[in-house]
């Protein structure tokens, strides 16, 4: 059965009494579907009104549960969104962009979900809706705990992506590695977000990095040893990695991930400070 609710109180009714696969942009349903066990019910989202598109508010800038990859790249955004810009043109491929939802990737909870990093840099969180207990907000660092396994229970819809407002002075860029340029899965990928002193060195530092973890993760250590550098002759210590748990499989080694995620922390803290 194929629901497609236009109020978003139907759609959690639907839900808590039905259950079902939710659909957005739906770019994940079958790839993910396990065979022979698809799902009886969908439920549909993206004809609900006001659950999509991009606004900005006084405490947050909210990205609703249906926007697209496509609508963030369009939005005009602050600087410091530059790295989820640069990650959504990494989606897949334009067609994907158009109908892939940024609430899709991080509900799919894959370690390589080119969303993360930017939005944890970002220090997003997510708004959870139920039927029964209404919204609540669960940041970004919490929500997803595993491998395809997130804090979102069965009764409950994402229903947007909350950022507080960034430095206007922070830049941000994005670094993937694939084993070709487009329509790939990430080896291994760096979010960084900085700002700089009048005298031009790092005051402030986010990175996060994934695809070398089961989950995503901001790097404290490395963020706390990046003040005070200047950004064109910033060092990168590979022992603070140690938190990152690389596997090895088809498209690299744990040995090859880690040597690149460092290149890629210098780039992109680079590229973040405009260099």
């Amino acid at each position: 059965m194929y629901h497609a609710p236009t109020e978003l109180n139907d759609a959690l009714r639907t839900l808590s009494e039905e259950g079902g696969q939710v659909v957005a942009g739906g770019t994940d349903v079958y790839p993910s579907a396990k065979q022979g066990k698809m799902p009886t019910h969908f439920l549909d989202l993206t004809r609900i009104s006001g659950l999509g598109g991009i606004s900005h508010h006084q405490d947050s800038i909210r990205i609703g549960a249906t926007a697209t990859w496509t609508d963030v790249i369009k939005s005009d955004l602050p600087a410091a969104f530059d790295a989820l810009k640069q990650a959504a043109r990494e989606v897949g491929s334009v067609q994907i962009q158009n109908s892939g939802t940024i609430a899709g990737n991080l509900c799919n909870a894959s370690p390589a979900a080119d969303g993360v990093p930017p939005l944890l840099a970002l220090d997003a969180s997510v708004e959870l809706t139920s039927m029964t207990r209404g919204s609540r907000r669960c940041p970004l660092s919490e929500f997803i705990t595993g491998v395809r396994q997130t804090t979102l229970l069965p009764d409950e819809l994402l229903t947007a992506i909350l950022v507080p407002p960034p430095p206007v002075e922070m830049g941000s860029a994005f670094e993937k590695l694939g084993s070709r340029r487009y329509l790939v899965i990430s080896i291994s990928m760096t979010a960084a977000m900085v700002s700089c002193d009048d005298t031009g060195k790092i005051e402030q530092a986010r990175i996060a990095i994934g695809a070398c973890s089961p989950v995503a993760l901001r790097m404290p250590l490395l963020e706390a040893s990046l003040i005070g550098q200047t950004p064109k002759d910033v060092t990168i210590d590979p022992d603070l990695f140690a938190s990152l748990t690389p596997i090895d499989d088809v498209r690299g080694s744990t040995e090859f991930r880690l040597d690149v995620v460092v290149e890629q922390c210098a780039r992109a803290v680079k590229r973040a400070a405009n260099l």
